[in-house]
């Protein structure tokens, strides 16, 4: 089969369309035929650092159909339409950058008729990491607002989506170009992030956040402690440092604040488990209540330039690679 490996760390051209054996199914496990994967800004981190071991195939999530089945496995069958995530973690050898991938049933769910494998694979990172952050961490109910940064993005325009069709109100940061799309989504307001006074217009447009998710707290935890409400959660998604801006205001609003991976949940034993996740929102979309976006796909061979643009380009939801 096809798959896009790298064999060392480095630029997007140590990616290479490589003829590999086709994978077995172990215990546990289904082998998937790939119709679609998504590109994910971790996909490019990881190849840039070569993690997390080597030869990888690049890519964390898919969906496609099941053409085979391991020992142990009963709930799943040949023809069933799946997606999964947690490709990247490093548990197995696969990666979703193929043709075929042997993927863990805890990874996955069943894909509901009606959904695209494009749209499928397109929301199975970002939506996991979605409902993770509002839900699990942040626990949004009903009536509350929802500050999301970076709404534009592929995690970001998902939780706008969610946020909304939780019954929640989304108050998203975006480029004024995205402002409109947005909107669409699900957003309440929509706010440009380079503006002088985005704390209090945050605040302003939320009445005090009960969650923010916020994708570069190195940047912005001084504005979600000012933006959030009494009680309220942050929810820190990536970055590498970060400096508390203001500890008594922080503990005066008595605010929570999260520092969640995605890195870990196919290796943790205390981690939740992927797939109830996934079944969740793909019952999201195929009721229509929740959208993905995907603003263009690229074959196995035009891997390089999806990962040098998820990083360096400025776009509206997700790319997508189709073997």
């Amino acid at each position: 089969m096809r798959a896009v490996r790298y064999h060392e760390g480095g630029d997007p051209d140590v990616l290479d369309l490589e003829d590999i054996e086709r994978p077995d199914p172990g215990r546990g496990d289904v082998l998937v035929e790939i119709e679609a994967a998504s590109v994910n800004p971790v996909d490019a981190k990881f190849r840039a650092a070569g993690l997390p071991r080597l030869p990888k195939t690049t890519g964390s999530d898919l969906a496609g159909t099941v053409v085979a089945v391991g020992e142990g496995v009963d709930d799943y069958a040949e023809g069933d339409r799946v997606f999964a995530t947690g490709l990247h973690t490093g548990r197995f050898a696969g990666g979703s950058f193929a043709e075929y991938a042997a993927v863990p049933t805890d990874l996955l769910a069943h894909l509901p008729e009606g959904v695209s494998f494009e749209h499928g694979a397109a929301v199975a990172l970002v939506g996991v990491t979605a409902w993770r952050a509002l839900v699990h961490h942040a626990g949004l109910e009903p009536g509350g607002t929802a500050l999301v940064h970076g709404g534009n993005g592929g995690v970001g325009h998902v939780a706008v989506g969610l946020a909304d069709a939780l019954g929640a109100t989304p108050v998203a940061t975006a480029r004024p170009q995205y402002h409109d799309a947005l909107g669409d989504l699900g957003a309440g307001t929509v706010l440009d992030y380079g503006r002088d006074d985005l704390a209090d217009a945050a605040r302003d447009a939320t009445g005090g956040a009960d969650a923010v998710l916020d994708h570069m707290p190195d940047t912005y935890l001084g504005t979600d402690v000012a933006a959030a409400g009494f009680g309220g959660d942050i929810v820190a998604i990536a970055g590498d440092t970060a400096t508390f801006p203001d500890v008594a205001a922080a503990r005066s609003a008595e605010l929570d604040v999260h520092m969640m991976s995605m890195s870990n949940l196919a290796t943790h034993s205390d981690a939740p488990d992927i797939g109830p996740i996934l079944d969740r929102i793909g019952n999201l979309l195929a009721e229509g209540r929740l959208d993905v976006t995907i603003d263009r796909t690229y074959g196995l061979d035009e891997a390089a330039e999806a990962h040098r643009a998820v990083l360096e380009e400025s776009f509206l939801g997700k790319l997508v690679v189709e073997p």
